[in-house]
């Protein structure tokens, strides 16, 4: 499994922009941009989504009880 920080970077590298060039067209800061590559973590989920709609991807919840649960 590819990690967030490295999945943006490798995604934005691949259409040739800058750091500052895809916070631009991503309609964040910079300073977001450059938070997701250095792994920072919590991060605004709003924020991260609006970043990785660009590659057609987003970030959802999820409910611990439902992923740990068992059905019998």
């Amino acid at each position: 499994m590819m990690v967030l920080a490295d999945f943006v970077k490798q995604k934005r590298k691949e259409v040739n922009l800058t750091q500052e060039e895809f916070a631009e067209r991503a309609g964040v800061a910079l300073t977001v941009i450059r938070k997701i590559e250095q792994g920072k973590e919590n991060m605004n989920l709003e924020k991260v989504n609006q970043v990785l709609k660009m590659f057609g991807h987003i970030l959802a919840p999820v409910n611990a009880k439902e992923l740990f649960s068992t059905k019998e």
